[in-house]
């Protein structure tokens, strides 16, 4: 009986497949150098593999030749002639190889008829560094394919193959299964990301409350890299959402839409901690800004503090040097020795000097201490 994937694509019963007829003596295309960028080309029945192929004109083939098969193709780099190849092959929109060869692009969905399009973009935790690493896949689905282009070393979807192989039942739902499971791989990696994100925000509130004073850098960059992630993460749940859609609107089975829910889930609690980590990078480079200006705060008081107690000092000494100097006036005017001086033949001008000096600088001394000088 014929159904519908996950994807909205007519998925027709075994018994009667449609599938993309090529002429067995195709040719194979001039410039396709597939050995070079062939992951892993295989075409499956039922669930089980039945061929592993090399090159795209030997996997075309085999698909055409084997009853009910779904071709799985995975492409590391591909060139410009082998996405024209699979284009024409298995009717690829222009738009969606011009996406492909591009690359760079936020993860998205795209229908083209019967072709969906997804853009996913994996995530790696560099602890060395604190960075996170991503990389690009793009998936072509299609009633009777799956074609995979990775763009960087990232995600490796070998494991995904060997599990989907292991279980044949998930495997027989055809193509709607290898995206579930590609889907659900890129998802499960999220999560060293995230547990890596939390560690070093961890240690970035101790180095904060540790009065390190160079950690507004590395909050900074933290920060950049949350964002980064915020951005491959909050998109893919557009992606899981709109398959979710198509799983309930065309009766997808309840295993697969099960699964669907569990990614869902997944990718829910990843967003909700990157937001988390996101709002708490911000609140914690608030906190370090106040801190360093708290301290910065303390370190002029104390400043400010040190240079008052140093003018008093200076007013001290300032003051007794004044007192002191009305005295050394007046006796060096009388010690010039000068003949003609009227009190040097003044029997009181000997005391009367003397009074001078010490009226100068009790004077002196009172004037200081009332402005609190000494």
């Amino acid at each position: 009986m014929a159904g519908r994937n996950v994807l909205g694509i007519p998925l027709p019963s075994f018994g009667n497949r449609q599938r993309v007829v090529a002429p067995t003596s195709q040719p194979e295309p001039a410039g396709i150098d597939d050995r070079n960028s062939i992951v892993n080309a295989c075409v499956y029945s039922h669930g089980a593999r039945t061929s592993t192929l090399a090159t795209l004109p030997e996997t075309y083939r085999a698909l055409h030749d084997t009853e009910d098969g779904v071709a799985w193709i995975g492409l590391y780099r591909p060139n410009e002639a082998e996405l024209a190849s699979l284009a024409e092959e298995f009717g690829l929109h222009p738009l969606a190889i011009e996406d492909a060869i591009t690359a760079h692009q936020r993860p998205k969905i795209e229908r083209y008829d019967d072709t969906l399009f997804i853009v996913l973009r994996a995530a790696t935790y560099m602890d060395e560094s604190e960075t996170v690493e991503f990389g690009e896949l793009h998936v072509f689905v299609g009633p009777n394919f799956v074609i995979t282009l990775r763009h960087a070393e990232s995600p490796d979807l070998a494991h995904v193959r060997a599990r989907m192989e292991a279980e044949r039942e998930l495997l027989s739902f055809g193509p709607q299964a290898i995206l579930y499971a590609i889907i659900d791989a890129v998802v499960d990696d999220y999560g060293p990301v995230v547990n890596g994100l939390a560690n070093d925000i961890d240690e970035i509130e101790a180095q904060v409350f540790g009065g390190d004073s160079f950690v507004s850098r590395r909050i900074y960059e933290l920060l950049r890299e949350v964002v980064a992630f915020e951005r491959a993460t909050h998109p893919l749940s557009d992606v899981v959402a709109a398959l979710e859609q198509g799983s309930e609107k065309y009766g997808v089975p309840d295993e697969l839409r099960r699964s669907l829910r569990d990614v869902a889930d997944h990718l829910t609690s990843v967003n909700q901690r990157v937001d988390t980590y996101r709002e708490l990078l911000r609140d914690i480079l608030t906190v370090n800004d106040t801190l360093v200006t708290q301290r910065q705060n303390e370190e002029m008081a104390k400043m400010t503090e040190a240079s008052l107690k140093q003018g008093e000092e200076v007013k001290k000494i300032s003051s007794w040097a004044a007192i002191l100097f009305g005295p050394t006036l007046i006796a060096g005017i009388y010690g010039m020795n000068f003949r003609i001086m009227p009190e040097l033949d003044w029997w009181f001008g000997y005391p009367m000097a003397i009074c001078m000096m010490a009226a100068t600088s009790f004077i002196l001394y009172k004037v200081f201490k009332r402005r609190n000088w000494l």
